[in-house]
Parts: C-alpha cells; structure tokens; sequence
C-alpha cells in the first residue's frame, strides 16, 4: 500500500477515502452505543428495584457540580464544532485555537471529576467496607463541606429510605458502584479523546488540515460529540433522581 500525500493506495479520491473513513467511524460509534446502552439499562433496572437506595445516594452527589460539568461538556462540543468548521474552510489558525479550547475544557471536566471523586472517598461513600451512605449525617464534624441544613435534609431523607429499604447499605453500595463504573468508562472515553486532540493539535501547527483534507479532524470531531452525549444522559441518571421533591 502507497500513499500519496492524503491520499491511501487503496482508494481512489480523498472524498471516497473520507466516506470510508466516516463510515468507519459511524460502526464504531454504534458499537459503543451498544456498550454503553447495556450498561444503561442494568442501571435501570437496578435504580427501578431498589429505587430509595439509588435515590439517596443521588442525593449525596453534588448536583452544582455535576451541572458544572456539563455546561463544560456543551462548550466543549461547540468548540470542537467550530474546529471541524475551521478545518473545512481552511482557517489553519482558527483550528489550533478551537483545539486548545477543547483539550482546556476537557481538563476543567477532569478537575471538576477530581474533587468530586475525593467527596466521594471523604465521605465514606466508595463501595467497601468502609461504606456508610449515612456518614455525614452520623459525623457531621468530618463532613465541613455539607452545610447544617443539607445535613438535616439528608437526616430526613436517610430515615425515610432506612424504613422502606432495610438493607439501604448494600443497595447504595450498588448505586456508588454504578456512579464509578459510569462515569470512570466515561472519564476513560474523554481521556483518548484528549489524547486524540493533542494529536490534531499537534499536526495543526505545520498546516495538515485544509478544505481539501481534513478527515481526522471530522472523526475525533464524531468522536468528542458522542462522549459529550454519553454524559448528557449519564447526568440525568445519577444526579437527578427523586430531585423533583
């Protein structure tokens, strides 16, 4: 196999070799769909059976937080956006910026995901056998971060799920190990989705990408958007069950 400048051996245009690569790109996409759809709905089901255990550890997750990161995702998506558009008109300058923007704000998701992993573990709430789903609210000292009133809606909330779920503790464990399997596979996606966009960056600075050839950019581009996505249906999953009260 040969290769002449963009173009691959095996075909015969850069637009035949681009829709091939899309489609690809698209199989894989769908794959991951399905990865993520099952794991989906395990949690479902799960969340459906013992609904006042997943409710409460919901209500121990920092929901400003969460939105937080959201928001991030969303820009980040607009950002990549507008460097798929850069690339696709020839504006070389432009991308690199987009780029850097993109691979910044994936950075403030992971630093936002840091410190709300560390709640986690400060507040006894990593599935072993130092889980207490009501650590703060027995040990409202070791917990400065929760305010007196959250802490006596957590009180109310944690009577409340005790008397309608006798073994709440193993069901909350059940939640947490849901929240850490969802959202370390997701982290995971995002960090070769860094990775990827480095490596764009890195080929943007000598001018790889034009109107004429910019394929790699469109399929991280496919890429971040789906990762974005999953994170759009993850929020609502873990963080705003039985909000509505």
């Amino acid at each position: 196999m040969h290769r002449t400048g963009a173009l691959f051996g095996q075909f015969k245009t850069l637009e035949q070799q681009k829709d091939t690569a899309t489609l690809g790109m698209w199989i894989f996409l769908v794959t991951e769909v399905m990865f993520f759809g099952g794991i989906m709905l395990a949690y479902t089901i799960n969340r459906h059976t013992y609904f006042h255990a997943f409710a409460m550890g919901s209500n121990t997750l920092s929901l400003p937080l969460g939105a937080t990161n959201t928001l991030v995702l969303l820009a980040s998506s607009f950002t990549m956006a507008m460097g798929v558009w850069s690339a696709q008109t020839s504006r070389k300058q432009l991308l690199s910026i987009f780029l850097m923007l993109t691979i910044i704000l994936g950075f403030v998701f992971f630093g936002i995901k840091y410190v709300e992993y560390a709640q986690k573990f400060h507040h006894h709430l990593v599935p072993g056998k130092n889980f207490d789903i009501g650590y703060c609210v027995h040990n409202p000292n070791m917990c400065p971060d929760v305010s007196a009133t959250e802490l006596q809606e957590e009180g109310e909330r944690l009577d409340a799920a005790e008397k309608a779920d006798p073994n709440l503790q193993a069901h909350a464990q059940l939640y947490f190990s849901a929240y850490f399997g969802m959202t370390g596979l997701h982290a995971l996606h995002m960090v070769i989705g860094a990775g990827l966009l480095f490596w764009l960056l890195k080929n943007s600075f000598s001018g790889q990408y034009n109107a004429e050839w910019n394929t790699p950019v469109d399929m991280v581009g496919l890429y971040w958007h789906f990762v974005d996505i999953v994170w759009i249906y993850l929020f609502p999953l873990l963080y705003l069950i039985d909000r509505h009260k």
